[in-house]
């Protein structure tokens, strides 16, 4: 046996014996935040082994709490939860984004002092980077942060920002140099959402949730020790955080594990349409979800492959708004068939005549009506494929 069947061997004795059965399927996945309580004790266990073990964050360094896996191991690690249908320990924008992120360009400080609490599941953080006349065109962004000695006074307004009235630190992109071109006088910086200074209002979706928010600055403080890469360069810090986040790749490379969770396609269609011999009866209906489900392998694979081929075994870079942009189509595409299967019975709100995963999923369906604009714009990821990846012409 090679070292990676001895790993996938241990692998599957260890989540046999310590994965409670309660977070197996579909159910609640943490994200760290101080603000919301833990009902589940079977996810409360399942946490605190994973925590123990450094599996909340298996690639990241061991010194920082995380597993040390190699991209080969974390790769049966998730193959493993999946095999028996685990669900993820933890989740958020701190294994995704943030930690990614401070583990590149975080000093030795920054990153003891946030790392940890990530991992820890002690902390959830939040993204300002849009505002109400900087979207598409983020660089245009107005929120100023003023250098009062050892820290700056932030004052502002961001907008989308998922999770903030949950959060409990943001990373923002805020302008501290307006005299220069707009790319330049922006710096990227870590606070404290524990302050009077923020101000946070949910936004409801027609899904009828509020998941996005908007978040007011006023005065607020962050340390200059929470100033992420070099004063008015952290576009740079920026961009490279969004590759994280627009390539998907925290299930792969990120450091968080991710676990399929829910109903199948074919197993809701078979339902619907019943079955003949094994297969969906309906064959359109089959040909469609045969053919998702074929498109979202390929997805995974090319997604796996990319992240074998990246240099170090980080995210790649600009190819990145691929994996964003047809991502998001899937995932479109794949609340539509939900929905679209159960015909009249997949457009209920409320009430009895509907069952619970029904409702469930047509506001999924309409939640994810957002998914093209969010983490930058469909049309966005087609130009940045365009210039940066296919080089072409402006």
């Amino acid at each position: 046996m090679t070292a990676i069947d001895d790993f996938r061997s241990e692998t599957r004795e260890w989540l046999a014996a310590n994965c409670p059965s309660g977070a197996r399927g579909p159910g609640p996945v943490p994200t760290g935040s101080t603000k919301i309580r833990i009902h589940d004790a079977d996810t409360e266990l399942w946490l605190e082994r994973m925590v123990e073990k450094g599996w909340t964050a298996p690639t990241w360094p061991v010194e920082y709490g995380g597993g040390g896996l190699s991209n080969d191991e974390y790769m049966v690690l998730i193959q493993e939860m999946r095999r028996i249908d685990a669900r993820a320990p933890l989740a958020g924008m701190g294994t995704s984004l943030i930690g990614p992120t401070l583990l590149e360009y975080g000093t030795d400080e920054q990153k003891q002092r946030h790392i940890p609490p990530i991992v820890r599941a002690e902390r959830a953080w939040c993204q300002g980077y849009s505002e109400p006349s900087s979207g598409s065109d983020l660089a245009s962004l107005r929120t100023r942060a003023e250098d009062h000695g050892d820290h700056f006074v932030v004052n502002g307004q961001k907008i989308w920002t998922s999770g903030a009235q949950f959060a409990d630190w943001i990373f923002a992109l805020v302008r501290t140099d307006p005299d220069v071109p707009k790319h330049q006088g922006i710096s990227f910086v870590l606070m404290d959402m524990h302050q009077p200074g923020i101000t946070v209002r949910p936004i409801r979706l027609i899904s009828g949730n509020s998941p996005f928010c908007e978040t007011f600055f006023d005065n607020a403080i962050a340390r200059k020790e929470d100033l992420v890469g070099e004063l008015n360069k952290g576009w740079t810090v920026g961009k490279r955080l969004l590759q994280h986040e627009r390539g998907s790749m925290a299930s792969l490379v990120g450091g968080g594990v991710a676990a399929d969770a829910g109903p199948t396609l074919e197993g809701e269609a078979k339902s619907y349409a019943g079955e003949d011999d094994g297969r969906i009866a309906d064959p359109d209906l089959r040909h469609e979800v045969v053919t998702h489900n074929m498109n979202d392998l390929a997805f995974r694979l090319t997604q796996r492959r990319a992240v074998e081929e990246a240099r170090g075994g980080g995210t790649p870079g600009p190819a990145t708004s691929i994996f964003k942009m047809y991502g998001t189509e899937l995932q479109q595409e794949k609340s539509s068939l939900f929905v679209s299967m159960r015909g009249t019975r997949g457009l209920g709100w409320s009430g009895d005549a509907f069952d619970e995963q029904s409702l469930e999923d047509t506001r999924t369906w309409l939640s994810n009506r957002a998914a093209s604009i969010y983490s930058g714009s469909n049309e966005i990821q087609r130009n940045i494929i365009a210039k940066r990846v296919l080089g072409l012409p402006d």
